[in-house]
């Protein structure tokens, strides 16, 4: 067959992908098109799972056979996306073996370790499925609970969200946990789900929109209730670890929390004017006791420097309110930090690679 009979060929075959290939070039040095094996609707499946990994040795090789066999009983097609961060033990080396066994596995190698808000976030953002599927690798996020999320967002949901009944933790971190839903829920700009951990099903469309926000410390399960979009709750009892040990300790877990109150609860930001508006009605209220008391009693020097101290600290702390809140707008109107620095991706498409195969599926 002649090169333009070849390329005929597979422009027309559907399914598969098409593009220039400079070493299918035939002796005459003319360029022809190559075909190139492709699952059906790899470039866009109907479900994408996202498993951020930090040292998961342990877990990385039994969570993908759990949700292969989830994703091929209850999804028409599918891909898998591990994102690692910046893993010191044997996680990247299983993820590349997992590449090369499986085109429908992608992995993410960040440069360094970006976190627990950042980096999910970002694997999210590059799932490609109609839905995207976001749990942990340690098996505390039931595989077996996607095919119910599933079943729900068919339904209607938008956002699918996993809540724990109950949990396997000390009391510490349960009263501290307990603590921080309720200040959050008093000051935040809405209200968080207890025992939600950002384990769920989102729809393309919630993924595209959150992805817009450009939000440089992304408090995920935060963003998804302020989206408003359809919601529905799958309560689920939340097991231990399946293997391997937890890097999510005291100290992590507080920046965690202290990074989804700085960015989703502006209301902490005001307190301080708040309380600042209350200091200065009592400073306002000891200097009219100090000019009755001047009146009737005469004068009273520890009640004139207790007015003054009170005043002045409540104008120093009305200014500094003020110039937080000011902040905090220009933080909001200058957002455009890279959630994450790739160092490699495995099984990606490029851009172009993508938009080629669209248009020979469409043609």
């Amino acid at each position: 067959m002649s090169s333009r009979g070849r390329a005929a060929q597979a422009v027309a075959s559907r399914g598969k992908l098409v593009r220039l290939d400079a070493a299918a070039n035939p002796p005459d040095g003319s360029p022809c098109l190559a075909e190139v094996a492709m699952t059906p609707n790899l470039d866009r499946p109907e479900l994408s799972i996202v498993v951020p990994c930090y040292n998961e040795e342990a877990n990385v090789v039994a969570m993908y056979e759990a949700v292969t066999a989830e994703a091929e009983k209850h999804a028409a097609s599918h891909e898998i996306i591990f994102i690692d961060n910046k893993s010191s033990d044997r996680t990247r080396e299983l993820l590349r073996e997992l590449c090369d066994r499986d085109p429908r596995v992608r992995a993410l190698f960040n440069n360094r370790n970006y976190g627990q808000m950042r980096s999910p976030t970002y694997g999210i953002y590059q799932a490609k499925g109609r839905a995207v599927v976001a749990l942990c690798c340690d098996f505390q996020d039931p595989p077996a609970l996607i095919s119910e999320m599933i079943a729900q967002w068919r339904a209607g949901a938008q956002i699918v969200l996993g809540r724990r009944r109950r949990e396997e933790a000390g009391f510490v971190l349960t009263v501290v946990r307990k603590a921080g839903y309720a200040l959050f829920n008093r000051f935040g700009d809405y209200p968080l789900i207890p025992g939600a951990t950002g384990f769920g099903l989102f729809d393309r469309e919630v993924v595209d929109m959150l992805a817009t926000w450009n939000e440089p410390e992304p408090f995920f399960r935060g963003m998804l209730i302020e989206s408003g979009y359809r919601l529905a709750v799958i309560p689920y009892d939340r097991p231990g670890r399946a293997a391997g040990q937890s890097s999510n300790n005291y100290s992590a877990l507080l920046n965690f929390a202290l990074s989804g109150a700085s960015g989703s609860a502006k209301g902490l930001l005001r307190l301080q004017l708040i309380f600042a508006i209350y200091l200065c009605l009592f400073a306002g209220v000891l200097a009219v006791a100090t000019v009755l008391r001047f009146i009737f009693h005469g004068y009273s020097p520890a009640l004139l420097i207790l007015t003054f101290v009170v005043g002045l600290f409540a104008v120093m702390l009305l200014c500094l309110g003020l110039i937080g809140d000011q902040v905090r707008l220009l933080a909001e109107r200058s957002r455009n930090v890279p959630l994450v620095i790739e160092e490699e991706r495995l099984n990606f498409a490029a851009p172009s690679v993508r938009a080629a195969a669209r248009a020979a599926g469409n043609s």
